[in-house]
């Protein structure tokens, strides 16, 4: 598998909802629906007990987020198997038939794509200054529209994930998990053993403690070159551990994110995640 390089511009940050052009020649409507409707008594029965929430199946699907799915539900804008749906709570199964303005629509498939991000691309859906975005790495990794979990700046190297799966990225994003992020650092000069015992545990960093589960030289490398496991996300928390003890950084390298390396995932190019690595990340506590 390889990477594409030709330029795609991937969702704008903020925007909340999209048509389905993919899925039909006609676009959704935008229009607020009218708030005044006839609820239809024979509505579909929801089977509690399985299915997917409606708001979730409508959100999964691209048309909206949850919480715009709600009020276009309570408006009536939303059939299931040719009835009006108004009920917030219900379960769509997986033979209903659900239509948003009169298309039909269907959950986008789970998509996971690992990128071995180099230098000089920075971790965005696009950029009004023109620079060279991650989305033009994985432009055809995927129909589907996925986005980058978590962040690396423009000079970072290493891994980086991209997914449509909110829930497994809100948890690999979500410090409550602390999830495990490995990174090999070229310093400036020599790290003083003396300032290595000083970043060993917790620092304070402009204020807040930030805990350093993991440092040392790395095994047959000049002093200079430190490996640094952390689990904070915070935004160039790396290059200001080592300004902390007064070093420059001068590459960095993401080498392991969530347990998943680099092996055999050469720099700029990108490959699927297989279904053991996606379930060995949904099942992380």
């Amino acid at each position: 598998m390889k990477s594409d390089r030709n330029s795609s511009r991937g969702r704008q940050e903020g925007k909340k909802s999209t048509p389905l052009s993919r899925k039909s020649s006609t676009p959704l409507s935008r229009k607020s629906p009218k708030k005044t409707f006839t609820k239809i008594k024979d509505a579909p029965k929801s089977d509690e007990s399985t299915g997917i929430r409606l708001n979730k199946y409508i959100a999964n699907s691209g048309v909206c987020s949850r919480r715009e799915a709600d009020t276009y539900i309570e408006h009536g804008s939303v059939e299931v198997n040719g009835k009006l749906v108004t009920e917030m709570g219900y379960k769509v199964q997986p033979d209903d038939i659900v239509r948003f303005d009169g298309t039909s629509i269907t959950p986008e498939q789970k998509r996971y794509i690992l990128l071995n991000k180099p230098k000089n691309y920075i971790t965005t859906m696009d950029d009004e200054r023109g620079r060279k975005t991650v989305m033009e790495l994985i432009a055809n990794a995927s129909k589907e529209r996925i986005y980058p979990v978590g962040r690396l700046d423009r000079n970072t190297t290493g891994l980086l994930l991209f997914t449509n799966d909110g829930d497994l990225a809100k948890k690999l994003t979500h410090p409550k998990h602390n999830v495990r992020k490995l990174y090999h650092a070229s310093l400036d000069r020599k790290l003083e053993l003396r300032d290595l015992e000083k970043l060993r545990g917790d620092v304070i960093i402009e204020g807040r403690k930030v805990f350093i589960d993991a440092i040392s030289y790395v095994d047959g490398q000049p002093k200079s070159e430190i490996g640094i496991e952390i689990h904070s996300g915070r935004n160039r928390i790396v290059r200001k551990i080592f300004e902390h003890v007064g070093y420059k950084v001068s590459k960095l390298d993401r080498v392991v994110f969530a347990e998943l390396t680099k092996r055999n995932l050469p720099r700029g190019r990108w490959r699927e995640l297989t279904n053991l690595e996606v379930t060995n990340l949904q099942i992380m506590k």
